[in-house]
């Protein structure tokens, strides 16, 4: 344990990555795997490794983030928004959307997709931010495996979709790219939760399934960044097995639907 401290200790210190106060058996896995494809004996080794070269650093930082996401994920939350999310903003004279730990993208274009669908796009910013560079550039060139829409076009369906799904890419031999006016109001930025602070004023954050990721200390102050950049009356959305149970701000929110983990502001 004391050899994965200094690690990541020193990856802090030198890099300005904080992975202090992650998960002790998610961030212990994952070292454990770059050690064993680095062919190395211990962490130690590892360690004068990444301080010393660039390249092993930008290894083990991909397998440090976890990239598990798909296009309407839990279709369950997309119908909500668009049923429950979507008639208050429309009220609004201009919609500014957060996806913090966006990944490769595909819930990002996903909620480009919904809001297009109803009308809401035009006037609508996407803030599109990962703390990890190859995601994002993922993200940004709209592109993904061609194996994966068959999922991604039941989900889009199961979410209340009123479109044919394929409208929305161009199909290649083994992957698709999506259309380029999806990304017209996106904008794709790093970020790391862990160090940086509120950039904007949102009224809708997408944080789904990087909590679950972070030990307490580091949940409860992502849910202090989280707060002081929603507006009020401004909605959270978390992945199904996170919450804002035991944060300092539960008492600020309610639960918009029991079935999901979207919640409003209202102090």
């Amino acid at each position: 344990m004391i050899e994965i401290k200094l690690l990541l200790e020193g990856i802090y210190r030198l890099y300005g990555y904080d992975y202090r106060n992650y998960n002790y058996a998610s961030i212990r896995r994952r070292i454990l795997l770059r050690m064993n494809a680095e062919q190395l004996d211990t962490i130690s080794a590892l360690q004068n490794k990444v301080l010393h070269d660039h390249d092993c650093l930008k290894r083990l930082l991909s397998n440090m983030v976890i990239s598990v996401t798909e296009m309407y994920r839990d279709p369950d939350v997309f119908a909500l928004f668009r049923s429950k999310l979507v008639p208050w903003l429309r009220t609004l004279p201009a919609i500014r959307i957060w996806h913090a730990g966006c990944s490769t993208g595909e819930e990002v274009y996903s909620i480009a997709m919904l809001l297009h669908e109803e009308g809401l796009y035009e006037k609508t910013r996407i803030y599109a931010t990962d703390i990890h560079e190859e995601a994002l550039q993922i993200a940004e060139s709209a592109t993904y495996p061609l194996k994966n829409m068959q999922i991604y076009t039941k989900n889009y369906q199961q979410s209340g979709g009123i479109n044919a799904f394929s409208q929305y890419y161009k199909a290649g031999k083994d992957h698709v790219t999506f259309h380029d006016f999806l990304k017209d109001n996106i904008i794709f930025a790093e970020h790391n939760l862990v160090t940086d602070g509120s950039f904007n004023e949102f009224h809708v954050i997408f944080c789904r399934n990087v909590l679950i990721y972070f030990n307490n200390e580091l949940q409860d102050r992502v849910h202090h960044l989280f707060y002081n950049s929603l507006g009020k009356n401004g909605f959270l959305i978390l992945g199904q097995n996170e919450s804002i149970s035991f944060s300092k701000h539960q008492a600020s929110y309610e639960q918009l639907d029991p079935s999901a983990r979207i919640y409003r502001k209202i102090r």
